[in-house]
C-alpha cells in the first residue's frame, strides 16, 4: 500500500485561511439558478474530497456507488491486519535479534572456558592438597565449568527461540505481505474506477439533468398561517447591521465561519491518511485547534451583533426595549474592562511573539529594539518571505514547527473588532434611551410553524 509523507507548508496554511473564506464567500453570493440541476464543477469536487467512497456517484443518484463502499471495507480491513501484522513482525524480529546476540555472546564464551578447562585440571592435579593455590585452582575451575553449563544453556535456549520464532516470523511476513497486497490491489481498483469516473462524470451530470427534467414535479399546500405572528421567522443577519462596525462584524463572522469547511477537509484528510494509507499527519490537529481558536476570537463581534452569546436572559429577554438599554449601559462598565484588558494583553503577547530570540528577521529585530523602524523598511526585501533560514518570531514546539506569531496578531484583530462593536452597542443603546432607536424589532422566541401536505 503505497504512503503519504505530505506535510502542509506553512504558507499554504497561512494563505489558505484568508483566500478560502474570500473564494467561499464570492461563491455563495453568485444568484442561484432558477431551476435545480447538478453540476459538473460539483461534481468534480466531490470526486477529489469523497471519490473514494464513491460519493461523487450518490451526488447524482447513481447506485453504483455502492461499488465503492465494498472496495474501500477491504482496505481498511487489509490495513488493520497489516498494523498487526507489522507488530507481530516487530515483536517476532526482535526475539529473534536477541537470540542471535545471545548466541554469538556465549558461544566463545563457552568455547573459551572448554580450552582452559583441560589446563585448570592440570593445575589442580599439580598443586598441593589442602593447599591455598589448590583452593584458587579449584575455584578457577569450578568458575569455568560453571561457565561452560550456564553459557551452554543460554545457548540451547537461544537456538530453541530462535527456531521458533524463526518459524513464526516468516508467517508473520507472509501475512504482512498479504494484507499490503490485499490493501495494494484495492486501493488500484478504487483508483481505477475514479479514472473511469473522471471521464464519465459530464456524461453523468447530463443524465442526471435529464432525469431530473423528466421527473413530474411535486406539488405541495402549504396552508396560510393562522396570524401574522406565527409568520414571524428569526431575523437575517443583516438586518443587524445598522452602521459600519456592524458590518464590519458581519464580514468577520461570516469569514471565521467558512473555516469550519476547512477543518471538513483537513480532518477528512487526516481520517484517510491515518487508516488507508497508514500515514498519520504530524500537522493536521494542531493546524486546526490553532484555527479555531483564531476563529473563536474573530467571531466574538459577530456573536455580540447577533446576541449569540450564551447567556442566561430571563429577567433580561421580557424587558422592554428601554430597560433592556439601561441594563446593556450598566453592564457595558464591566464588558469595556473586559474587551479593554484583551485588547492590551493581546497587544503585549504579539509584541512578544515577534520579539522571541530565536526571531532573525527584520522584523524580530524591530520588535526587539535592535534596529529603527525606518531602518527595517529599508532593508525589506524578498528573501524575508522566501529564505527558510529567517525565523520571524515564535514557533510551535511541535514537529510541524508552524509560526505562532500570526496567531497572536489575529488575539489583536478579535480584541479591537469585539471593543468596536461594544462601542456601536453602546451607542444603539443611548439612542434607544433618547427614544431613537434604529434597531429592527426583537427577534422573536419561536419559528412558524407551517402545514405541508404533498398532492
Amino acid at each position: 500500500m503505497p504512503g503519504l509523507s505530505f506535510t502542509l507548508p506553512h504558507w499554504l496554511y497561512w494563505v489558505g485561511l484568508i483566500v478560502f473564506p474570500l473564494v467561499a464567500m464570492a461563491l455563495a453570493r453568485r444568484p442561484q439558478p432558477a431551476e435545480n440541476r447538478y453540476s459538473v464543477v460539483l461534481a468534480y469536487l466531490i470526486w477529489v474530497t469523497g471519490g473514494i467512497l464513491g460519493m461523487h456517484r450518490f451526488y447524482l443518484r447513481n447506485l453504483l456507488g455502492l461499488v465503492y463502499i465494498p472496495i474501500f471495507f477491504v482496505i481498511l480491513w487489509a490495513n488493520a491486519g497489516g498494523q498487526e501484522a507489522r507488530t507481530v513482525v516487530s515483536e517476532l524480529a526482535n526475539q529473534v535479534r536477541v537470540a542471535e546476540r545471545a548466541i554469538e555472546r556465549e558461544e566463545p564464551r563457552v568455547a573459551e572456558a572448554e580450552a582452559q578447562v583441560e589446563e585448570l585440571r592440570a593445575a589442580v592435579a599439580d598443586t598441593e592438597e589442602g593447599s591455598v593455590q589448590r583452593r584458587l585452582a579449584e575455584r578457577r575451575l569450578s568458575r569455568a565449568e560453571d561457565q561452560i553449563t550456564e553459557g551452554a544453556e543460554r545457548v540451547a535456549e537461544a537456538n530453541e527461540t530462535l527456531e521458533g520464532s524463526s518459524e513464526a516470523l516468516a508467517s508473520a511476513r507472509s501475512d504482512r505481505a498479504f494484507y499490503n497486497n490485499a490493501a495494494k490491489w484495492a486501493f488500484y481498483a478504487i483508483i481505477a474506477l475514479l479514472v473511469i469516473d473522471a471521464v464519465l462524470i459530464p456524461f453523468l451530470v447530463r443524465r442526471a439533468n435529464a432525469r431530473l427534467a423528466d421527473a413530474p414535479e411535486e406539488k405541495t399546500l402549504i396552508s396560510a398561517p393562522a396570524d401574522d405572528a406565527a409568520a414571524e421567522t428569526p431575523k437575517a443577519d443583516s438586518d443587524y447591521a445598522t452602521n459600519w462596525i456592524d458590518r464590519l462584524s458581519l464580514f468577520a463572522g461570516e469569514f471565521a465561519a467558512y473555516w469550519a469547511v476547512i477543518a471538513v477537509f483537513v480532518y477528512y484528510y487526516e481520517v484517510i491518511a491515518r487508516y488507508v494509507f497508514g500515514s498519520p499527519t504530524n500537522w493536521a490537529h494542531e493546524a486546526m485547534y490553532l484555527m479555531f481558536g483564531m476563529q473563536y476570537l474573530i467571531a466574538g463581534a459577530y456573536a455580540m451583533l447577533t446576541e449569540t452569546h450564551v447567556r442566561v436572559d430571563i429577567f433580561y429577554a421580557p424587558l422592554p426595549r428601554k430597560r433592556k438599554a439601561w441594563v446593556d449601559l450598566l453592564t457595558s462598565i464591566f464588558f469595556f474592562i473586559f474587551a479593554g484588558t484583551l485588547l492590551v494583553t493581546s497587544w503585549i503577547f504579539a509584541f512578544d511573539a515577534l520579539a522571541v530570540p530565536t526571531g532573525n528577521s527584520l522584523v524580530s529585530q524591530w520588535a526587539r529594539g535592535q534596529i529603527g523602524f525606518g531602518e527595517a523598511v529599508s532593508g525589506w526585501g524578498l528573501n524575508q518571505w522566501t529564505d527558510p533560514n529567517i525565523r520571524w518570531g515564535e514557533i510551535s514546539f511541535n514537529e510541524w514547527e508552524v509560526p505562532l506569531w500570526p496567531m497572536k496578531w489575529v488575539m489583536v484583530m478579535g480584541g479591537l473588532l469585539l471593543l468596536l462593536q461594544g462601542i456601536s452597542k453602546l451607542g444603539k443603546d443611548i439612542r434607544a434611551l433618547r427614544g431613537n432607536d434604529d434597531l429592527p424589532p426583537d427577534r422573536p422566541t419561536g419559528a412558524a410553524m407551517h402545514e405541508r401536505e404533498a398532492v
